[in-house]
């Protein structure tokens, strides 16, 4: 059974205590933090593997702590939103947030996607490389799906979210086929996508803003009208 840590960041106490009493009861380790203060202090003292962060929190808010999170660890985070915030869970998975999930929220949901993001976070330790391939080359990139690391045609590194990485991964894999969003959400995040999911649309424009010299004009992963995306350039595998 998965041993991860999760912190559990949320201002509703019962909240809380609700989602602690059932991941504890799946095999997690779960701390919890009621502000931003508390989850840096949990942080401090613990190796956290994942963060549930609630978007609305007194003082810094859950957009600002996702924010720093990112800037400072690969840690997986998924957001709480509620029902009408559709905005900030946009803004959110640009901030680098690997998944969301809006209130109210079934717990099993939530346990889902708990798995999946620790999947993809425990990949960067070498439990699930992929198999596929190792080392890939495309468009003068060269992107390692060992270690995870993406460098630039100018030799310079370039940092991926968990996300950003999945999704690039999924692409090349993938290259040259068009890909439905929720064929890529299936292969990226291993679910499927909800009627109003603009997850893969969020993290594709992430991904361009690295790799194209223009991406308002997009030449390495362009978009099919009507169906999805598509990854054009020839991939070379090491």
């Amino acid at each position: 059974m998965d041993t991860g840590h999760i912190l559990v960041v949320d201002d509703q106490k019962e909240i809380c205590e609700v989602v602690q009493e059932y991941l504890s009861g799946e095999g997690y380790k779960v701390s919890v933090a009621h502000d931003g203060s508390g989850m840096r202090r949990v942080m401090g003292q613990a190796e956290i593997d994942l963060v549930i962060l609630d978007l609305m929190l007194p003082g810094e808010d859950g957009l600002t702590l996702a924010r720093s999170l990112r800037e400072t660890s690969d840690v997986g985070i998924i957001i709480l939103t509620g029902r009408g915030e559709t905005v900030d869970r946009i803004i959110g998975l640009e901030m680098g947030a690997d998944d969301y999930l809006p209130k109210p929220f079934h717990l099993r949901e939530l346990l889902a996607r708990v798995k999946s993001v620790l999947r993809r976070v425990s990949a960067r330790t070498g439990a699930d490389k992929p198999k596929q391939r190792t080392k890939a080359k495309f468009a003068g990139w060269n992107l390692d799906l060992a270690t995870r690391e993406l460098v630039s045609p100018k030799g310079e590194e370039v940092r991926l979210t968990t996300g950003e990485f999945d999704l690039l991964a999924a692409f090349v894999n993938n290259a040259n086929q068009v890909l439905s969003r929720d064929r890529l959400l299936d292969l990226a995040r291993n679910r499927e996508a909800g009627p109003f999911d603009r997850t893969i649309d969020v993290q594709v424009g992430r991904l361009r803003r690295k790799l194209e010299e223009d991406p308002e004009r997009p030449s390495i992963i362009k978009t099919v009208r009507g169906t999805g995306y598509i990854f054009t350039p020839q991939v070379e595998v090491e």
